[in-house]
């Protein structure tokens, strides 16, 4: 169950249902847009691989700085 700094527990239960981890549900369900449609963001595939390293880095991907692009994407999207 999450704990009170979870600011969408809805959006936050239904993302560890599908199976996302704690870390990931949590980081979801507090973002500012949380439960909102429509997100803008550029695909993974279109960023540069500096891109890609800051937002590993953001998230806290460990051992980012040996990844190729491929890599980076792969840990971004299931982390």
């Amino acid at each position: 169950m999450p704990d009170n700094r979870i600011k969408n527990e809805d959006q936050y239960e239904a993302l560890r249902d599908k199976g996302a981890s704690k870390e990931k549900a949590a980081r979801i369900a507090n973002s500012p847009k949380s439960g909102k449609k429509g997100g803008n963001a550029d695909k993974y595939e279109d960023r540069s691989k500096d891109e890609l390293y800051k937002k590993a880095k953001e998230v806290g991907i460990e051992g980012r700085s040996k990844m190729s692009k491929k890599e980076l994407i792969n840990a971004l999207r299931n982390h």
